[in-house]
């Protein structure tokens, strides 16, 4: 089964659009989920401050900037 992970922080528009796509399509599809802020690790700032949010599907990166839920509904199929 795969795992979604969404790196975001706190005030990201951007990232509340990302959440609600993913909440939507991880509830309809069963797949679990999570959010970390990216504040929360100096080196997930480093390595992804510009990209926020960023979608990993199981630890790797898929999307950032934006989710396009045709493309995440297409990756978990897989």
């Amino acid at each position: 089964m795969h795992r979604i992970t969404l790196l975001g922080k706190p005030g990201c528009h951007l990232c509340d659009d990302a959440r609600e796509t993913i909440a939507r399509v991880a509830g309809e599809l069963g797949v679990p989920w999570e959010e970390i802020d990216i504040n929360s690790s100096a080196e997930l700032q480093e390595k992804y401050w510009e990209m926020i949010p960023v979608t990993l599907i199981d630890g790797v990166q898929h999307d950032f900037w934006r989710v396009t839920e045709s493309r995440l509904r297409e990756a978990l199929a897989s």
